[in-house]
């Protein structure tokens, strides 16, 4: 099976190699990029299991000193305790910025690990290898880093680019229906940004082959990325459900999957918008009947008011300002700053003007 390749062309450029069967050469293709170093492998304890030793093995064929690190699943390891052990950790083996991070695993293990190679000796190399769809197509390209705080979530944190992003699709058909359908959610996103075929893909349910859809994503994503490499303008766009959503994700305790929380969020957000006049009527149904198919919930579970005050503590605010990502239509989004003040008001329309299902 062919590998597609995506280049992101940030102030370092990088390439996305996505494909079949990928872990077994992750030494081959970092062997360009590096001589023989120490390599920490960053990971979780549940993809350890699964995926450690053939990881581990391929970097030490290619001559690295492998050095393994695995952390609690879940949302719970993104954190500054967690951060502190990996540094720790980086700094009893003795590593120095001639040596680099592997981040194997979901979006937590490739968040903590980029932000330790952001901050340890102030900045060392990581490669990105995501063993979840969603993490495939949101964190691990980009340059995003960080951990949660007890304010809000992603509140610390750093952008630092990876050196190599290598997404091994087999590894998606270890994941429950519901991880997969969390990361198909972001797939949808790309969708509603600008890729109608992508999200009329969608609508009829998770595909049983994932390449394209997550090549898709990747390249409109390094797009974006190209043109606003630190979130200051046009990438602001891929934050589409994500105020809602990261407040549902904190109000639910984490229990919400990143992917059920944003799906939740744009439905929410555009169920406003057209409320407002601002979008084309019938869009939020499509984006229901879509996230139905994936079997995604549809149903919001938190008040305006409450979802309101939680997105109030997100980094997306500026002052008494704060950016929301509205649609026009499926493949069309734009920014829209709004009073803080207005935002449960706003928000009213999308979660009360009519049952999220």
């Amino acid at each position: 099976m062919a590998v597609i390749e995506v280049r992101v062309e940030t102030g370092r450029p990088y390439k996305v190699l996505i494909g079949w069967d990928l872990l077994r050469g992750i030494g081959e293709n970092l062997s360009p990029l590096h001589g023989p170093c120490s390599a920490a492998l960053v990971t979780d304890e549940t993809v350890d299991l699964l995926y450690g030793d053939t990881a581990a093995a391929s970097l030490a064929r290619a001559g690295f000193r492998v050095v393994r690190h695995a952390i609690p699943p879940g949302e719970g390891s993104k954190t500054m305790g967690r951060l502190n052990l990996l540094l720790e950790s980086l700094g009893e083996e003795g590593f120095t910025r001639t040596d680099l991070i592997v981040a194997l695993g979901g979006g937590v293990v490739g968040d903590l690990a980029g932000f330790a190679a952001a901050v340890y000796e102030r900045g060392i190399p990581y490669i990105q290898v995501p063993t979840t769809l969603l993490a495939a197509v949101d964190s691990s390209v980009g340059g995003k880093t960080g951990v949660n705080l007890s304010a809000g979530k992603n509140l610390a944190g750093a952008f630092r680019q990876p050196e190599l992003v290598l997404c091994d699709c087999s590894t998606f058909l270890s994941l429950p229906k519901e991880e997969l359908a969390s990361g198909g959610a972001e797939c949808l996103k790309y969708g509603m940004l600008g890729d109608e075929g992508l999200f009329r893909r969608l609508e009829e349910g998770l595909p049983a082959i994932w390449e394209d859809v997550v090549a898709s994503c990747v390249l409109r994503k390094a797009e974006i990325v190209g043109r606003d490499e630190t979130d200051l303008g046009p990438r602001r766009l891929l934050n589409f459900g994500h105020t809602v959503g990261h407040a549902a994700e904190r109000l639910s305790g984490y229990t919400l999957r990143h992917g059920e929380a944003v799906g939740l969020g744009m439905l929410v957000i555009t169920r406003a918008a057209e409320a407002m006049g601002l979008c084309a009527p019938g869009t939020a149904p499509r984006i229901a009947s879509a996230l139905g198919a994936m079997g995604l919930p549809t149903a919001c579970p938190y008040s305006a008011e409450r979802l309101a005050e939680a997105a109030l503590a997100d980094k997306k605010r500026r002052g008494d300002e704060i950016t929301l990502v509205m649609p026009r239509r499926v493949g069309e989004c734009f920014l829209h700053p709004v009073g803080v003040g207005e935002l449960p008001k706003i928000l009213s329309l999308g979660v009360e003007g009519a049952p999220c299902g």
